[in-house]
């Protein structure tokens, strides 16, 4: 099989402040480069807290520098990771804040639009993670208020929860929009303990996007095949399933200023997942 494979913004870059994953602000220009070197074809963008006044993606000056060094090493910059809302979370927010953060998610779709992205990954886990009854009625209003934006700019969102295979699929059937699908996240998933193929036979039919990580059963992020996700397991679903959407690689990190070789023997992994 032959699929897009990407990485998540900021693997190729030193960490920031010990920070697995962020936006990586001094450096981003550079990761273009670096990704076509190591083979891959696609870099997810993230748009968090700490650097969102000066992300590029913001102004149009960042707009042109970004598409112009996508096309320069053929790097398509078509998601984005929208992890500004796992710290003010589009759940249990007051009406001021529901109001507040309504409005950026419809801003940052906009920005989405104008850089060519195609799908925003939303988090709705940790900090932002969907807890209770009210909590799902927040979701579902939420859709209810972006569906004429998701229509007119012709964008999709995948949502990353810790739900249950069976809630995960009530949850977006409820929703009803065909923009609204699922991030399958192998990684997570191992960590909360659920079985992929319990997974893709709830709601297999519904995954838009994969990240591709490894953890430890309730517990972090770990080198690919040496933690508890079950890959034999995923290509299976993969193939049963004719998945044919993107991949992006969330993986552990390595040794600092390897970038480039590390991402190359995850992509190696990968593509050996997909031979099986």
């Amino acid at each position: 099989m032959s699929r897009l494979l990407g990485i998540m913004q900021g693997r190729l870059s030193p960490p920031l402040h010990g920070r697995i994953q962020a936006f990586p602000a001094g450096t981003w220009q550079g990761e273009f480069a670096r990704a076509s070197e190591a083979g891959l074809r696609a870099i997810e963008w993230i748009y968090d807290v700490e650097d969102a006044d000066t992300n590029p993606i913001g102004d149009a000056a960042g707009l042109e520098e970004m598409r112009l060094l996508s096309k320069k090493y053929g790097i398509e910059v078509q998601s984005l990771c929208a992890d500004y809302f796992m710290a003010f979370p589009l759940v249990r927010a007051t009406e001021a804040e529901w109001d507040s953060r309504l409005r950026k998610m419809e801003w940052l779709l906009g920005q989405c639009r104008l850089a060519g992205v195609r799908h925003v990954v939303l988090p709705f886990v940790d900090n932002s993670r969907i807890d209770s009854s009210q909590d799902r009625l927040d979701v579902l209003r939420l859709f209810k208020g972006l569906k004429d934006s998701l229509d007119r700019l012709d964008l999709q969102i995948h949502l990353e929860t810790s739900l249950g295979p069976e809630e995960f699929r009530s949850l977006v059937e409820e929703i009803g929009n065909p923009r609204v699908r699922v991030n399958y996240d192998s990684g997570n998933s191992a960590s909360l303990g659920y079985a992929a193929e319990k997974e893709w036979g709830a709601y297999g039919n519904l995954i838009g996007s994969v990240h591709i990580k490894d953890r430890l059963k309730g517990a972090g992020t770990v080198p690919l095949g040496s933690g508890d996700a079950d890959f034999p397991a995923l290509s299976r679903c993969l193939k049963k399933f004719d998945y044919q959407g993107r991949f992006i690689l969330q993986v552990a990190r390595g040794k600092t200023g390897d970038e480039v070789n590390w991402a190359r023997q995850n992509r190696t992994f990968f593509e050996q997942l997909l031979a099986n």
